[in-house]
């Protein structure tokens, strides 16, 4: 029995969550259907008509790109535009796109840990970790009972923190409660007050798993009506936000990290602010547009900040502090295919899996 198109995209959501994208991004299944089935999958870094007619051609039916090539709302589709275009002639050939974006970007293996293994860097961390994406659930079990509620709850995403797993806290009590004459307890007897040993239980989980660990929390409960509570917090999430930051193994002098860079993300050419004179040993870096990261590149006292879109003025604010380098929107993301690619094909070895050709980078150099 071959793949369809969802088992693909559901393996996609659950290395990089929908939910961990930006609130103006567009990561998701942009045209296509589902439930098709799989004839192969090409991996690109934008979609265009060029690359739609790429995987027409190879016989593929799922393009998976980094860059949603819908970005705002369509009022129309008459071909004015190459976005209009692109998605025409998706839908002419059945031609599914799928983008994985900044939710890419965000996870601590995607984007950026490709970029820092690029370049040598160990001891990675995520350079902005996000808040308000953990969530704290507390409920009451009998103590009897709490080992199934424990592995149901794990099962269905609680309890990881970071490379641990099954992670809880525990405190034994005692619950009291009084059925009422239309309930059907579990234990006690209607009308007749009940004391039970009980286990207080508090997980922590991500936010956009909170209905699916909640149900499987019910379904495992033996109680008819479960105590519980569920909380946002505040926290960082140590796994999920912006930027990398991380450190050579040797320090290279300014000159020798620069010919390092160049070669290691296949650069020509690019833009940096004067030097510092210091050895480079802290990396940080960003795919994308990434300035906006630079107070949290000084803050961890990067020696360099690599990312790109950097604007004419932006560059006095590296202040002297680190070397601030622009290497291209397109040149800091494209090995974000191969990414996409490696991941798919260690999941599913029996499809048809292609890398575009096409060089879908707008700009050119002379």
């Amino acid at each position: 029995m071959g793949y369809r198109i969802q088992d693909v995209l559901s393996f996609l959501e659950q290395y990089a969550p929908p939910a961990y994208q930006e609130s103006y991004d567009n990561a998701t299944l942009i045209c296509g259907n589902r439930s098709a089935e799989l004839t192969g999958v090409l991996c690109t870094l934008d979609c265009t008509e060029q690359v739609v007619e790429e995987a027409i051609a190879l016989g593929a039916n799922l393009i998976i790109a980094h860059h949603p090539i819908v970005f705002k709302g369509l009022k129309s589709l008459t071909g004015k535009n190459y976005v209009e275009r692109t998605i025409i002639k998706a839908i002419k050939a059945d031609m599914a796109i799928y983008a994985i974006h900044t939710n890419l970007d965000h996870v601590a293996t995607g984007v950026n840990k490709r970029i820092a293994d690029r370049l040598g860097l160990k001891e990675n961390r995520i350079l902005q970790p996000k808040k308000q994406l953990l969530s704290k659930l507390v409920f009451f079990v009998p103590a009897k009972d709490k080992e199934n509620v424990l592995k149901a709850i794990f099962d269905a995403g609680a309890g990881q923190i970071g490379e641990y797993k099954d992670c809880s806290f525990q405190v034994e009590g005692v619950g009291t409660f009084t059925p009422s004459e239309k309930a059907n307890p579990h234990i006690g007897s209607r009308g007749i007050p009940q004391q039970e040993p009980e286990t207080r239980i508090e997980v922590i989980l991500p936010n956009h798993l909170s209905q699916r660990v909640i149900a499987a929390m019910k379904k495992s409960h033996p109680y008819e009506e479960v105590a519980y509570y569920l909380s946002v917090l505040e926290n960082e999430h140590q796994e999920v936000g912006a930027g990398m930051i991380g450190i050579l193994e040797n320090p290279l002098s300014e000159e020798d990290f620069f010919e390092h860079l160049k070669e290691r993300m296949n650069l020509r050419h690019f833009k940096h602010t004067p030097r510092i004179d210091r050895p480079i040993k802290k990396v940080a870096v960003c795919g994308g547009a990434g300035i906006f990261l630079l107070p949290e590149a000084k803050k961890a006292q990067a020696d360099v900040f690599i990312t790109s879109d950097i604007k004419y003025h932006e560059f006095f604010d590296a202040d002297g502090q680190l070397v601030l380098c622009d290497i291209g929107h397109y040149e800091s993301e494209i090995f974000t295919k191969d990414l996409l690619a490696e991941l798919l094909s260690q999941n599913f070895p029996n499809i048809a899996l292609y890398l575009t050709k096409v060089v879908t980078n707008p700009t050119s150099y002379r």
